[in-house]
């Protein structure tokens, strides 16, 4: 049955198409509705104790896991056994919904056009709206850094990782990997509020994307020998600074993107009005300037490429020789 590389290749190519239009609910939002009722009814029953809240974490990851695959597994399985057509439109649309390969493009773009049309306060408030840090004292430089490293952070994230888990087991699995995403885009926070409650979920979302990271960072390295950009700085750069954060997985993409950009990522940063020290990543071969953010976004575009050349030619051959 071709059913998944096929709704894997078209949800695939709907997304550069179209992207993310406004008025259609996205199912992440369904899931972090999911999330946030979950948490609300789960900090009622456990104590607010760091045994209580650590095993109301737990449960509220197995919770949500569950929940994520299980309903869209459910779905699909009576479709593909009852309308296979059907079955393979569906899991087409969710491929769809939940790659951002446009959606990225787009929203880092805005920042782009603002900094070369704009003002700078316009481009910190939409740089605001695709990253976590402070934004409102960013210089051109700092605003621009920003942007790449979120494209480049991403790709992995929207782009690379639900693909691979498509490819691995269909639409279910690129659920339950969204859904582990989603809970730690919430909950993963080291403040007073999450520390403990959310540590099941910040543990489960760097092992789930541990592998996916590492993929996409050799992808990046490898796309940016086709795309004009310097691909021998860029294995030279990921080797070197891949490990270059707090996270295990978030350099990855990043190291591979400042080397093929030749620029320096990264460094000290402020989250919520606090300052935090970071090292940096890659070399500062040339002057950050706003053009790396569409730079950025072709190294992107042409790494989700070669991945959905390879996640649907190794999906493909499976159900061959299967």
């Amino acid at each position: 049955m071709f059913y998944h590389t096929i709704a894997l290749t078209a949800g695939f190519l709907l997304d550069l198409l179209i992207g993310d239009p406004r008025w259609l609910y996205h199912p992440v939002c369904l899931i972090g509705n999911l999330i946030a009722v979950l948490e609300k009814g789960i900090r009622k029953i456990f104590p607010k104790t760091q045994k209580g809240e650590l095993l109301g974490g737990f449960l509220e990851v197995v919770l949500v896991c569950l929940l994520s695959f299980g309903i869209p597994a459910v779905i699909l399985s009576v479709l593909y056994r009852n309308v296979p057509a059907l079955g393979c439109a569906v899991e087409t649309f969710w491929c769809y919904q939940l790659l951002a390969t446009k959606s990225l493009k787009d929203e880092s773009m805005k920042v782009h056009d603002r900094l070369l049309n704009g003002t700078i306060e316009e481009a910190r408030y939409a740089v605001s709206m695709i990253v976590g840090r402070d934004t409102k004292a960013l210089t051109e430089e700092g605003v621009t850094k920003a942007a790449v490293e979120t494209v480049a952070e991403n790709c992995s994230d929207g782009v690379i990782a639900p693909m691979i888990y498509m490819a691995a087991g269909g639409a279910p699995v690129m659920f339950l990997y969204k859904g582990i995403n989603t809970m730690d885009s919430m909950l993963g926070y080291k403040n007073d509020k999450y520390l403990y409650f959310g540590r099941c979920a910040a543990k489960l979302d760097d092992l789930a994307n541990y592998l996916p990271a590492r993929i996409s960072g050799w992808l990046m390295v490898a796309a940016s020998f086709f795309s004009g950009m310097n691909g021998k700085n860029a294995a030279k750069i990921y080797k070197r600074d891949r490990r270059n954060h707090a996270s295990p997985n978030s350099a990855q993409t990043e190291a591979a993107m400042a080397g093929a950009l030749e620029i320096q990522l990264a460094g000290n940063a402020y989250y919520f009005g606090k300052l935090y020290e970071k090292p940096t990543i890659g070399d500062s071969l040339r002057p950050v300037e706003p053009e790396d953010i569409r730079r950025a976004n072709r190294l992107m575009y042409a790494t989700a490429v070669l991945s959905l050349v390879i996640c649907a030619g190794l999906r493909l051959a499976l159900q061959i020789l299967l």
